[in-house]
């Protein structure tokens, strides 16, 4: 099969390889996937780049976690019918040394969802990752129907998973953005009232959204918005956080205490198993019904996975896909 893998952590285009490797043959309860869209994300590049002292977990990685694509072959104890089934991919590449940078992946069967025929591969590729992330962030700590929840980074890929999940869950979404720009970009049928966080007050305005305080904030930076939380936080609110700018991040203790406020912070690699089942089961159910889009940025071809790492990289808008020829 055509891949891409790596021997070494490093750049891009130093370390990433792109070739034949012989086809993998799914074992006892795993199912084999034809990847059409492999998904690319920042925990994909870090993991590259040896982000934080990580090592190398594997002799070779194939990357990427998230695709779309279709069960062409089964392993034993996996009902046969499966086979020719349009399907989601999560979690490919999470204590696993190859993942969806290739033209096949084996997956253990319930790590391939799936995908109902009305949907695109491009959005099926999107929802592994972001989307269990978010809405582990949403629903993690019980239902959010009748609450007020607060996602920060709302344009971005769990961001605005999140707010659409929350949205669907019977919430009241509020949300901020980096820079007064960008509101007009916020969709106000997911987003009842969003606020720049370069406005002159912004814990100010959402209060004025939510005089009693907000019930659950979705955190993408905790190093800077702890004090705006504070401010804006609900007795007994819940701030699941999933990032932070700094390694050694301060809060507020007393105040939070005070408000008897839960922290929950969130890798995605280790949420319980059934966590991530029941993420994959609405997350297909919430797409299936047209409650979640994903904004598809830049895609690439396989032969240049390098330049699609690279985009990630750097930032900017919109998921990042790698097409896989056939």
């Amino acid at each position: 099969m055509l891949a891409s893998w790596y021997d070494e952590q490093g750049p891009a285009a130093a370390v990433l390889g792109v070739g034949e490797l012989p086809d993998p043959e799914p074992g006892p309860g795993e199912v084999r996937v034809r990847v059409t869209v492999s998904g690319v994300n920042p925990g994909d590049t870090k993991k590259r780049r040896g982000w934080l002292g990580s090592s190398m977990p594997y002799p070779r990685v194939i990357p990427h976690s998230d695709a779309a694509g279709v069960v062409d072959a089964v392993g034993d104890g996996v009902d046969a019918r499966r086979v020719g089934q349009r399907v989601w991919v999560y979690g490919a590449q999470s204590y696993r040394p190859f993942g969806t940078a290739a033209q096949y992946t084996v997956v253990p069967e319930d790590l391939a969802v799936p995908l109902p025929d009305h949907l695109g591969d491009e959005l099926g590729a999107s929802l592994g990752i972001p989307g269990i992330t978010a809405h582990r962030t949403v629903f993690g700590d019980g239902a959010v129907d009748g609450r007020t929840v607060l996602v920060h980074g709302v344009l971005g890929g769990v961001g605005s998973l999140a707010a659409q999940l929350a949205r669907w869950g019977g919430a009241t979404v509020l949300a901020t953005v980096r820079r007064g720009d960008d509101l007009d970009r916020v969709d106000p049928a997911v987003v009842s009232h969003a606020v720049a966080l370069d406005s002159a007050d912004p814990a100010a305005a959402i209060r004025t959204y939510a005089p009693r305080g907000v019930d659950r904030i979705i955190e993408v930076a905790l190093s800077d918005n702890a004090d705006l939380d504070t401010a804006v936080a609900a007795t007994d609110a819940v701030i699941a956080a999933y990032a932070t700018r700094a390694d050694r991040t301060e809060i507020p203790f007393w105040p939070l205490l005070f408000n008897n406020v839960t922290l929950r912070l969130l890798g995605s690699d280790d949420f319980p198993a059934e966590a991530r089942r029941q993420a994959a089961r609405d997350l297909t159910a919430a797409a299936a019904v047209g409650a979640l889009t994903v904004d598809v940025g830049d895609r690439y071809p396989l032969e240049d996975i390098a330049k699609a790492h690279d985009r990630v990289d750097a930032g900017g808008r919109g998921r990042v896909l790698v097409t896989i020829p056939h």
